[in-house]
This record gives C-alpha cells, structure tokens and sequence, in this order.
C-alpha cells in the first residue's frame, strides 16, 4: 500500500461570548486572530458560535463545542463586571463549583497592589472553574483558564493574543 494513512486532524471550536458583540457594537476580531493560531499549531478550527451573555446559552454551546472536538476555546466575560458570566457557566457545564483561585488572586493582589487594591469587582477576575490551570497573561494582572480541554480567554483582542502567546507550543495538534 503505498497511499499515506490519513494522519489525525486536532480540530478546535471557538465560541464568542457576549451581548455586544450581537447587538454589533463590537466587532469580532477575535476569530481571524485565533484561527491563525490554530493553524500554527497544527489544530483545525472547525467551528466558531457567538453566544449572548446568558448562563443556559453559554453552557448549550461549551457542551456541544467540547464534546465535538478536541479542543474548546472562549473568548469574552471573564472581566470584573456582573454580566461577566462565562466563569459561573463553564463551571455548570462540567458540574463543578467556581472559586476563587489562589494564584490567581495572588496575582491580581500583586498586579492591583499600586492601581487601587484588589476590590471585589476586581477580585472575580481571579474565579476559576474547580481544578482548572491558569494561563499566563502578561498585559494585564487577569489570567486566562484552561480547564478540561477548555482555553477560557480575555474577550479584548490584545490580551487574547497575549494568552494565545503563552499557550504556543503547548497544546498536541
């Protein structure tokens, strides 16, 4: 047999949290950025769905989009504000609790300790998905969160480049 075997192809979902970017006051830039990545790394991106900012949603579509392919990534709802739910609804799509991570929360204590402190609003960026890892984020205090064969990403285009930075080298595809 002189025909190749087809060789395994890694394949990604991407789903796009929020209100604002399907109302249309923000654009996407977040897709083109993320499926250049992908290809870099080997990983096909297969699927990209933009999701509102409502809990039953984002678990609809991390449960499908995980289970589908290898690899699930999310942007958006990870900052400090109350609609910023992607962290509360990815720890219900895999029936685990969210906390508070201690690394994480050390380094938003370190980041904000000469811009204000680390307030309340601040201190949800530090919540993670029980057992998830941190993904490094050096534009600003926040981490990135990997939990399963989840990337929980910044919604805001720099930062998600940044996460994606830290990531490079690191996922099999």
């Amino acid at each position: 047999m002189t025909a190749r075997m087809s060789e395994r192809i890694w394949t990604a979902a991407l789903c796009v949290i929020g209100d604002e970017i399907l109302s249309g006051r923000t654009q996407d830039k977040n897709i083109a950025q993320i499926a250049t990545w992908l290809n870099a790394q080997g990983i096909r991106l297969a699927e990209v769905r933009v999701v509102p900012d409502r809990e039953e949603a984002i678990v609809e579509a991390v449960n499908i989009l995980r289970n589908r392919n290898d690899y699930l990534f999310t942007t958006g709802g990870i900052g400090p504000t109350h609609d910023d739910i992607t962290v509360d609804a990815i720890a219900a799509a895999l029936g685990v609790e969210a906390i508070v991570h201690p690394q994480a929360r050390a380094q938003l204590e370190a980041h904000y300790e000469t811009r204000g402190g680390l307030t309340e609003a601040r201190l949800r960026m530090a919540r993670t998905p029980k057992g998830a890892e941190l993904i490094v984020n050096r534009m600003s205090g926040a981490p990135g969160i990997k939990v399963a064969n989840i990337f929980i990403l910044a919604g805001v285009p720099h930062i998600a480049a940044a996460m994606l930075d830290a990531l490079t080298g690191t996922l099999e595809g």
